[in-house]
């Protein structure tokens, strides 16, 4: 029996949606939560959404741990460039955003538009004071 996917938040999925509008180097993007649950995605078909946000997660909990350990600060993001492309995960509040870009990405620019989207994610998932 197939579990059903929780309907994805619309705000959220205008953001993601947006971000490939504006970076057309992008090959996908996925929100998670930090503890690797879906919570919404704008990939392709061929790319496996649960799998991504569970890689996601581990990823950034190793990241977490290692700028703690580091530097004793609050995590950002983490870039990992591969021969066929770029993974980049930023902190969102509770979730995180994944993004997928093509080798040629201008990643400073991948940058300025991801880090407005991550925060902007992060507060429509932030529950308004006096919401249950």
């Amino acid at each position: 029996m197939a579990i059903a996917e929780p309907e994805p938040n619309p705000e959220v999925l205008a953001e993601l949606k947006g971000l490939r509008e504006r970076m057309p180097q992008l090959t996908g993007t996925l929100v998670a939560s930090n503890d690797g649950l879906l919570v919404a995605h704008d990939l392709p078909p061929e790319i496996e959404p649960n799998g991504v946000a569970a890689l996601a997660a581990s990823q950034l909990g190793v990241s977490h741990r290692l700028v703690a350990t580091a530097h004793g600060g609050g995590f950002h993001e983490v870039v990992v460039n591969g021969t066929d492309g770029y993974v980049v995960i930023y902190a969102a509040g509770w979730t995180s955003l994944t993004v997928l870009a093509e080798p040629a990405v201008n990643v400073g620019r991948l940058h300025l538009e991801s880090r407005p989207v991550a925060r902007a994610i992060a507060g429509h998932l932030t529950p308004a004071e006096g919401k249950p």
